[in-house]
């Protein structure tokens, strides 16, 4: 059989949840037994989104194969629990660029290159590549938002595939909002009628429109919708507002959005949906409170730590756990310290960055949390901070830190490899994507992970200098985990701590809400450990006293 394409579109307004439609569909569609592959269509003219301000995209996710793509490849991977590669985002920037290259190649015989048919010929194919013969769907998004200039290349693209697929094998999902409108009391349709009429003068007619508000929408609203945008009523879904993202599939279940995919598509496949509900069920299970401070740079815009919330809140669930995250700006941790404000945290999490702003709140924190005893859990540049504040305050290396921060610190326990030195490119010198590891056997990181050797994703370009590493691991530092060639630290941990472990990884990409990542899923484990303890410690002896029978 040949893959079946469903394209995803956006209208009214950005950030609706896409992603998290295209996401649950994909998960509804495996639960029927179909094997599914997710793409994302970017509209921004940046070749990929590694390079950009995590104020302005949010996460940059990363791949196995070392692709540096949108963040919502993140939710793909998550709900799908496939690994995707780099072939699973393009760009405007990306598409051009292959374009360009071709022209100067002499590929197009001296021919006037354009708009149509060149770069909608390239988005084409970039659609194309994914049907292999061990999938049975493609979902792509298209970001952005219909009405937007940027997008209309991609909007002509996918109206051609139609043509040349053949109907049976092309699906169109239009995602609007249906807002409420306070001094009337009403939602209003209007602003999806008119984008689909916006969506249908590019020669699309959608199949389904997913529609997103607040409160559900009553029968009349889904008819009106229907009658005005020319689709069957029972095509028109609700995704109302829902107290976890995890729910979603069901709700989507619900209004039957993935039935009418499949009769669109002419796909017959019955679903379970047990271990979906199964999974809704534990999270909602998830009450006990435990409270982790999560110490970024870029916490005013939470998307840009998107992965790894999801992982603490994967690991929750595992636990039975609800994750308070409380967000500290690391500029912020010194103050932060002397007030106290950090004392009644019961796990830490030092994220990956890039730069010298709050590097030295983040060193505060991992030298807080060695020291009083609180569960610490460093990702790259968080395992950098953990290594240099244990330079400076154990091994007394006065002025100790990455070469990256301060090129001429007298101790450069954080250093480039000596092959990158010379290499200006930035994304040339950075390590990308799946890397191997090898684990002590003996160790926390090996005990939680359960084998040996393990593969986790890379983003970074500075590493734990081998020249210190001698001395490090002579003052109490363990280097549990290396490279195969034993050229690089890959983890590191403290012996005599109930749980103070750093990773030159990126472990949040790998987590998924039914099998959250061993590092998580320890670093709650200890915060839970550490919450215990402390209520035991304040609790009074009449707590623990049996109570007095009564006598009849």
């Amino acid at each position: 059989m040949a893959a079946k394409h469903i394209f995803v579109t956006g209208g009214v307004a950005s950030s609706l949840g896409k992603g998290l439609t295209a996401s649950s569909l994909g998960r509804l569609l495996k639960l029927r037994g179909l094997r599914v592959t997710m793409q994302k269509l970017d509209p921004y003219i940046n070749v990929d989104p590694g390079t950009m301000n995590p104020f302005e995209h949010g996460e940059v996710f990363v791949t196995d194969d070392g692709g540096e793509t949108d963040l919502d490849l993140g939710h793909y991977e998550r709900f799908i629990d496939e690994g995707l590669t780099r072939n699973s985002n393009a760009t405007t920037g990306s598409i051009y660029q292959a374009v360009l290259a071709a022209e100067r190649r002499g590929d197009y015989l001296g021919r006037t290159v354009q708009v149509i048919p060149h770069i909608t010929d390239e988005i084409k194919r970039r659609i194309k590549r994914l049907a292999t013969d061990d999938v049975d769907v493609v979902i792509t998004e298209v970001g952005g938002t219909v009405g937007d200039i940027e997008i209309l290349p991609f909007l002509e693209a996918i109206r051609q595939f139609r043509k040349e697929a053949g109907r049976d094998n092309v699906c169109y999902i239009h995602v609007t909002l249906v807002p409420f409108i306070g001094p009337s009391g009403e939602q209003k349709t209007k602003p999806t009628q008119h984008s689909v009429t916006e969506l249908r003068s590019r020669g699309i007619l959608p199949d389904v429109i997913v529609c997103r508000s607040e409160a559900p929408l009553s029968a009349n609203l889904k008819r009106k919708i229907s009658n005005l945008c020319d689709v069957d009523e029972a095509a028109v879904v609700n995704a109302a507002d829902a107290a976890n993202i995890y729910e979603l599939p069901l709700i989507l279940h619900d209004e039957g959005l993935d039935q009418t995919v499949c009769e669109v598509l002419r796909l017959q496949a019955p679903v379970d949906l047990r271990p979906w509900e199964e999974l809704v069920a534990m999270v909602e299970a998830a009450t006990t409170p435990v409270r982790i401070g999560l110490i970024g740079k870029y916490v005013q815009l939470q998307d840009a730590y998107l992965s790894v919330v999801e992982s603490l809140k994967h690991a929750g669930f595992h636990h039975g756990a609800k994750v308070e995250i409380d967000w500290i700006q690391a500029e912020d941790v010194e103050g932060l310290l002397a007030a106290g404000r950090l004392a009644d945290l019961d796990g830490i999490v030092i994220p990956g960055g890039f730069g010298e702003r709050g590097f030295e709140g983040k060193i505060a924190a991992a030298g807080f949390a060695r020291e009083q005893g609180i569960p610490c859990l460093g990702l790259c540049l968080g395992l950098q901070a953990m290594t240099i504040e244990f330079a400076r305050n154990v091994l007394g290396l006065v002025g100790a830190n990455s070469s990256e921060m301060d090129p001429s610190t007298p101790h450069p326990v954080i250093d480039l490899m000596h092959d990158q030195r010379d290499v200006t490119d930035k994304g040339g010198t950075q390590r990308l994507g799946a890397f191997y590891a090898i684990l002590e056997g003996d160790s926390r990181i090996a005990s939680a992970y359960g084998e040996a050797v393990v593969s986790e994703r890379h983003r970074h370009r500075y590493e734990l200098s081998s020249q210190w590493k001698p001395r490090l691991e002579a003052a109490g530092l363990r280097c549990s985990g290396m490279s195969p060639d034993r050229r690089l630290v890959e983890f590191i941990e403290l012996v005599d701590h109930p749980f103070w472990v750093g990773t030159q990884a990126h472990p949040e990409f790998k987590s998924r809400p039914d099998r959250p990542h061993p590092l998580f899923r320890e670093l709650i484990g200890a915060g839970l450990a550490l919450r215990a303890a402390r209520a035991a410690a304040d609790a009074t002896p009449e707590d623990f006293a049996t109570p007095r029978q009564s006598v009849a």
